[in-house]
């Protein structure tokens, strides 16, 4: 039971540095993107972000074998 939560705070511990990498190398164009964001139209949104969880969800699997 330890190890998995062990394992799960090293995965939250990695998403976290992979998702400070952008703010901490280039934070103005993030928030040039973080503005187009704003204005982006809500179905290509939820493309993207449905399409990025299937991409996740799919380097898990492949990582469990």
């Amino acid at each position: 039971m330890m190890e998995n939560f062990k394992l799960f705070l090293m995965v939250v511990g990695m998403v976290m540095i992979v998702e400070g990498v952008p703010y901490f190398i280039a934070p103005e164009q993030v928030k040039k993107v973080a503005g187009a964001i704003t204005k982006a139209n809500r179905r290509f949104l939820r493309l993207v972000g449905f399409a990025l969880m299937m991409m996740g969800l799919s380097m898990v699997a492949f990582g469990r074998f």
